[in-house]
């Protein structure tokens, strides 16, 4: 366990290696709605968290986003059901997540595989209820 704060989060990859991320949340509609649209880079580390109040059904899109992104999905517990690799700059295709999605982290494209976080990775943040985390934060 360690201790979490709103603008990092740790990913357990499938081979029990810790990545860390300094990210931005994005938690409410306008914030999920603009994510990371209009930007030209973002440092190696860095990330977008976006949050729903509860599961649900899930899409994205790259309409005027110019890097490419990794997108992770995950259940409410913070466990990675699905990551979609180098989502391509301002591709306004569906990138449908799942349906049961209450947190999406996007990292810059091609991280998720040298990382190895895939199916099966937990995400350990604060937005996730530490009761029932599969990852949860030390208090």
């Amino acid at each position: 366990m360690a201790v979490c704060s709103y603008d990092h989060i740790q990913v357990k990859t499938v081979n029990n290696n810790i990545a860390a991320f300094t990210i931005e949340v994005a938690s409410t509609n306008k914030t999920r709605s603009k994510g990371l649209m209009q930007r030209d880079s973002m440092p190696k580390f860095s990330g977008m968290l976006f949050v729903y109040n509860a599961p649900q059904k899930v899409s994205f899109w790259m309409r005027n986003t110019l890097i490419p992104l990794d997108m992770i999905f995950a259940d409410e517990t913070g466990a990675v059901v699905k990551v979609h690799s180098n989502a391509i700059p301002l591709d306004e295709t569906p990138i449908f997540g799942g349906n049961a999605i209450f947190a999406v982290l996007e990292i810059n494209g091609g991280m998720a595989e040298k990382m190895s976080i895939g199916s099966g990775a937990m995400l350990q943040h604060q937005s996730f209820s530490q009761e029932t985390a599969a990852w949860p934060c030390k208090n």
